[in-house]
């Protein structure tokens, strides 16, 4: 499936990706903040999309302009997130290579996923979370309508091997609606 928004194209990703998604997940300022380390190698890049950008509603964020990706949208159903075990709940997900950070793109990608979550997919719930010190992400689900439901300390990331204080939101289609 590919979603458009006025800016944005969000597809699935590809193998031909590797070496965009390597050029911005190697950067150490993205992905420690999001809970894993930088990439080290295109072949670890070319890894991560067949093993892990590869879920059913996971999506690169690319410019209408050249369609190369430049992030990642996820709606993580039951069986791929620890936030829910239910079938009409997910988490939302996301990341972008800084070069492309302040352009509200993450926001406009956000908020295409979630319709498309509570409009095609039949959601009544999506989580979304942020590690302490992570404000951007924050910002992004004050600005999509998320509301705070619970903080949680030593929250284990064993891709980082540390434990940092986490924040879980929450946005019902009833809240949605209501936007």
């Amino acid at each position: 499936m590919i979603l458009t928004t006025e800016r944005l194209i969000l597809r699935p990703w590809a193998e031909s990706d590797a070496e965009s998604l390597y050029e911005y997940a190697k950067d150490p300022s993205v992905g420690p903040i999001a809970g894993w380390p930088p990439h080290k190698s295109l072949e670890e890049s070319l890894y991560v999309i067949q093993n892990v950008l590869n879920g059913k509603e996971c999506y690169g964020i690319c410019r209408k302009e050249d369609g190369i990706a430049i992030g990642s949208v996820e709606l993580k159903l039951k069986g791929s997130t620890d936030m829910t075990d239910r079938e009409d709940e997910c988490e939302l997900g996301y990341w972008i290579g800084r070069p492309f950070w302040g352009n509200g793109y993450v926001p406009e990608a956000a908020k295409e996923l979630i319709r498309h979550g509570f409009e095609d997919l039949g959601m009544r719930t999506i989580w979304c979370g942020y590690y302490d010190g992570n404000v951007k992400s924050k910002r992004v689900q004050e600005k999509c309508g998320f509301s705070h439901y619970r903080t949680t300390d030593n929250l284990d990331l064993p891709l980082m091997g540390e434990k940092r204080r986490g924040h879980m939101n929450v946005l019902t289609r009833e809240d949605w609606l209501k936007l």
